[in-house]
């Protein structure tokens, strides 16, 4: 137990990687929303403490490029179910350290890692538009594939069971949910909240795949929540990413929650449709339990 704790705690102590302890504490800790989602509440409207959790921020060393990384697990507990936490575009803040809270509570060792760190930092624009210009479109899927691969092979070295592995996003942490899925035979569940499905365009190097084309191979169940009134996930592309799933075998599920748009689960903003997002979460905790990440 010693040996799977000290990793961790060398890395917070001695931050060896470069990255500065209070830029990323803004970042993780939600001392500042992305000024893209604005107006949002004025903080989140769950905040899950840390009481009886191993908690904290550090830096992973991937490929020589250190990446931020907020954990949190049990105190003192070791040989946990794994879920790696997947942000939406605005990236790791403090509404995604609290659900990696959340997760922890009910036992899971929960790992989210900062995605965008290559190409910018989320929280420094003011606007949607230029975000997904100047930092998400240049982000690529490769590089968030093997991003997430580090992290997992951190989580098994550091109290993860190797054999309870799951992998939750939101948005464009959805989308890569299901990319996930199939990239990573570690993967036993995913649970994918309203990811896009479908290209908006023709695919690029940066972006060669899509949920939709990667379904009929798919053997990782997942499950897709997702809002009726999403504008930007339309019921075609639901259909599409069915008919595709019909193909193959991983016994994927969908559950569209009518009344709800795009980002219902998100409690900072103004989309955030409680109680959908409550059922979303008992539909995720059942998700995990029914394929043995509990």
């Amino acid at each position: 137990m010693q040996h799977l704790q000290s990793e961790f705690d060398s890395l917070v102590d001695n931050n060896k990687n470069g990255v500065e302890r209070r830029d990323f504490i803004k970042t993780a800790i939600g001392f500042g929303f992305a000024a893209a989602v604005l107006p949002v509440c004025a903080k989140t409207l769950i905040k899950t403490d840390a009481e009886g959790l191993k908690e904290g921020e550090f830096t992973l060393d991937i490929a020589g490029q250190p990446v931020p990384v907020y954990m949190a697990q049990p105190k003192d507990k070791t040989d946990l179910p794994v879920v790696i936490v997947i942000s939406e575009i605005f990236g790791l803040h403090e509404h995604i350290a609290d659900v990696v809270r959340r997760f922890a509570k009910l036992g899971y060792l929960a790992v989210a890692p900062e995605l965008f760190i290559r190409q910018g930092e989320p929280a420094d624009y003011d606007n949607i538009a230029q975000l997904m210009k100047e930092v998400i479109s240049k982000v690529p899927d490769e590089q968030v594939l093997g991003d997430l691969d580090a992290v997992v092979a951190w989580a098994k070295r550091n109290g993860g069971n190797a054999d309870k592995i799951a992998v939750a996003g939101f948005c464009w942490g959805g989308r890569f949910v299901w990319l996930y899925a199939a990239h990573n035979p570690s993967v036993k569940a995913g649970v994918a909240w309203y990811g896009r499905l479908v290209p908006d365009g023709a695919p690029t190097k940066l972006s060669p795949t899509n949920p939709v084309d990667i379904a009929p191979t798919l053997t990782t169940p997942v499950l897709g929540l997702y809002g009726g009134k999403d504008p930007g996930i339309s019921a075609t592309s639901i259909q599409l990413m069915k008919d595709a799933l019909a193909k193959g075998t991983s016994g994927s599920e969908f559950i569209v929650y009518p009344k709800s748009g795009h980002a219902f689960h998100a409690d900072y903003r103004p989309s955030y449709m409680p109680d959908d997002a409550k059922d979303s979460w008992k539909q995720c905790l059942k998700w995990l339990h029914d394929h043995g990440v509990e």
